[in-house]
């Protein structure tokens, strides 16, 4: 390859570019232009073809029989890759509905999949009202300023995670799983690596969550409860106990990035809210716009940075030849910016719709919490609006550096506390 070549593959996997939405939408706006579908080389990563385009994406996503999602996941080096898999047998450390596939995945998926369904999420309203109240009194005890990241986007979606597992009052478990949440996607910040090496940084977090979860499933199997930790525990699968494996790997799924992605999305929407003041006006004005902001919050946040599939087969996308066996990372947040899916993308709308983003993916491994996730942002921004008459920004937001999932480290905030109100109803 050229020096260029080398220089843009190696930015494709940069997670430099990933932690500045500038540089990254630059760089992908141009794949999109001129390469949607690029053979792509890394110096540290396994080769892979980067697609860019919604419409190639959602091809993608809707041929699970042909694009699987075994046995790579997500961009790890080579280092971490073989490190794993020397010390597991397998290709990631966990075992998620993420990284199965066909009637394994449908089963796997189907142990939890009725408690995010729309009817059962609508049930839980009460308490993330109640939760989201009392995060926006935090707000009002604060004094008029907070770092909004830190003290409040972080907490709040693992608090309603916490309720809906049963683990509120597991010693410990908010601060416990908040400072994991940070590590597990934190291999390549310094502030929460646990290691420089990325495999190691991965098998030490993960397996110190299992530990966490291993009580609280030994538990939950004696005492079962009517919560979500004690089905998980007590599953079956083909008429068998799920393995600890599945069990844990389960806890982790709901527990941490069940809560992560709708952290990232509930402070990147105040941030785009705050440098948008004209759509800040707009939604204060109407608030019946909230629930149609959230779908923009999340297409403008793209918490989710990529996933990969497997080509199962040869195959054709967009004029490339896909080859048995070749990877496909699917770069969601440029896919939420295709100028042939929206008009100006670039634009933060309250009030887009249609809003056709894929922040939650597509497909059979279309987000399980996704229902979920959006009545919690609701909510909160509801009471916040209501309650809290004027932000602004009182300093620089900063993106954590991440290449899989996550958003805002920091967003410093100052506010006017109005300590005399009427709930929102």
């Amino acid at each position: 390859m050229t020096e260029n070549a080398t220089q843009l593959d190696d930015a494709i996997a940069d997670v430099d570019v990933y932690s500045d939405p500038e540089q990254y939408h630059a760089l992908f706006a141009t794949l999109r232009k001129n390469e949607p579908v690029r053979w792509t080389q890394p110096s540290k990563y396994r080769p892979f073809w980067a697609v860019t385009k919604h419409a190639d994406i959602s091809e993608v996503q809707r041929k699970p029989a042909i694009f699987l999602s075994a046995p790579r996941t997500q961009l790890n080096t080579i280092e971490a890759e073989d490190k794993i898999r020397a010390v597991t047998g397998r290709n990631q450390v966990q075992r998620t509905v993420i990284s199965t596939d066909g009637e394994e995945h449908a089963a796997l998926r189907g142990i939890a999949q009725s408690w995010f369904l729309p009817q059962s999420v609508r049930k839980l309203e009460d308490d993330i009202t109640q939760i989201a109240r009392q995060f926006v009194d935090q707000m009002v005890e604060l004094g008029g300023r907070c770092d909004f990241s830190q003290d409040i986007a972080v907490w709040y979606p693992l608090r309603v995670i916490l309720r809906i597992f049963g683990l509120s009052d597991a010693p410990d478990a908010e601060k416990i799983l908040l400072r994991m949440s940070k590590q597990i996607n934190g291999a390549f910040d310094p502030d929460v690596q646990r290691s420089t090496s990325q495999g190691e940084h991965m098998l030490t977090v993960v397996n110190e969550l299992f530990e966490f979860f291993r009580p609280i499933v030994e538990e939950r199997r004696r005492n079962p409860k009517n919560d979500l930790a004690s089905v998980i525990a007590n599953a079956t699968m083909n008429g068998a106990p799920l393995s600890d494996l599945d069990v844990f790997s389960w806890y982790l799924s709901i527990s941490v990035a069940g809560h992560d992605t709708t952290s990232a999305a509930t402070a990147g929407g105040l941030l785009a809210l705050l440098q948008h003041p004209g759509e800040m006006a707009k939604l204060r004005a109407k608030p019946e716009l909230i629930r149609t902001s959230m779908d923009e919050m999340v297409r403008w946040t793209h918490p989710v940075k990529h996933f990969f599939r497997t080509a199962a087969q040869d195959y054709e996308l967009r004029g490339q030849k896909i080859r048995e066996g070749d990877s496909l990372l699917m770069c969601y947040p440029s896919a939420c910016r295709d100028e042939d899916v929206f008009t100006d993308p670039f634009e933060f709308r309250v009030d887009r719709s249609p809003n056709q983003h894929i922040g939650f993916g597509i497909g059979p491994h279309v987000c399980l919490g996704q229902y979920l996730a959006k009545l919690e942002m609701s909510i909160f921004y509801r009471e916040l609006l209501s309650r809290i008459p004027d932000i602004q920004l009182d300093g620089e937001a900063v993106q954590s550096r991440t290449l899989f999932m996550g958003g805002l480290k920091r967003l410093p905030i100052r506010y006017s506390v109005q300590r005399e109100y009427a709930h929102a109803s």
